[in-house]
């Protein structure tokens, strides 16, 4: 029989995992954070006697924000109509990066986060091309290997339906190409960064992929492109205009969802945060967030 409290013990120490869980279910870290609050108030409501009965709360808890990420999900399609221009992920400092300067309380939901490759901003973004439901099983299964059994009861379906979600989630999520060391991922950024900072459009188009495309987030907030920019010379021209306008602006080399990025601030308020995917030597995509309810976390 468990000892009084440890069953509510138990249940706060599963915070990490459930931030973890949310963050890579809903790509932000406020809603991530609304989530958990959402299941732990759940908790606390229940009687003492039926949380003495729950064996495993960190499952129960689990299970109980992984539904909450299901409806935010669901009603993110809604909102996101309405949202100004693309909507991307809110990008995650490195965890020194967040402490540094901010007297941070060590329970900050980006400090509770692992940085590793499902959270690049590459992979947040394939998840958002899933439906809710791929999405979940897809995340609870192969990044966190939960059992479809477990899935089927938060999604609502039967294991076997969780397991064709997932399958179908992760033939969106497979790119086959060679990976790329984060030395070979820095040394492109800097490329970038030197290119930028000098206005040189002929370097920028040559760490451009041909193909590369930028989209940018500034969610009716800041200026920003409505729309994607692309092709390496029309994005190139882009950086060279928005250097031109913005007088001041220092770039900073800094790791973005756990891989080299760069951070543009203006008399050292953050404005942009710029993540890339890097194939080849070049850069095939730019993911620049400008909107400051996403920058909280870098202010």
């Amino acid at each position: 029989m468990g000892t009084a409290g440890s069953s509510t013990d138990a249940a706060a120490a599963e915070r990490r995992q459930l931030i973890n869980v949310a963050y890579r279910l809903l790509g932000s870290l406020a809603e991530s954070e609304d989530a958990v609050q959402e299941a732990y108030a759940r908790w606390y409501a229940l009687p003492r006697s039926r949380q003495d009965e729950i064996v495993a709360p960190g499952a129960w808890l689990t299970t109980v924000t992984g539904r909450i990420c299901l409806d935010v999900l669901g009603s993110a399609r809604a909102r996101r109509e309405r949202y100004v221009g693309a909507w991307l992920p809110e990008p995650l400092p490195d965890h020194a990066e967040w402490h540094h300067g901010h007297g941070a309380d060590p329970a900050d939901p980006a400090d509770q986060l692992v940085l590793d490759e499902s959270v690049t901003m590459a992979f947040l973004v394939v998840l958002e091309s899933m439906t809710p439901a791929e999405r979940v099983a897809f995340v609870l299964h192969d990044v966190f290997r939960y059992p479809f059994a477990e899935i089927a009861g938060i999604v609502g379906r039967t294991p076997a339906a969780c397991k064709q979600l997932a399958a179908s989630a992760r033939r969106r999520a497979r790119v086959a190409r060679a990976p790329v060391t984060a030395a070979v991922r820095a040394d492109v950024v800097r490329q970038v960064k030197e290119a930028w900072e000098s206005k040189d459009i002929a370097a920028l188009v040559d760490v451009l992929d041909p193909a590369a495309v930028m989209t940018a987030d500034g969610g009716g907030q800041v200026g920003s492109v409505l729309r994607p920019v692309e092709g390496a010379a029309r994005i190139a021209r882009y950086m060279v205009a928005i250097a031109d306008r913005a007088p001041g602006l220092e770039l900073l080399e800094r790791s973005v969802n756990g891989v080299p990025g760069l951070v543009a601030q203006r008399a050292g308020v953050v404005v942009t945060v710029a993540a890339f995917d890097v194939a080849e030597g070049r850069v095939t995509r730019i993911w620049a967030v400008r909107n400051p309810e996403k920058l909280r976390a870098w202010s």
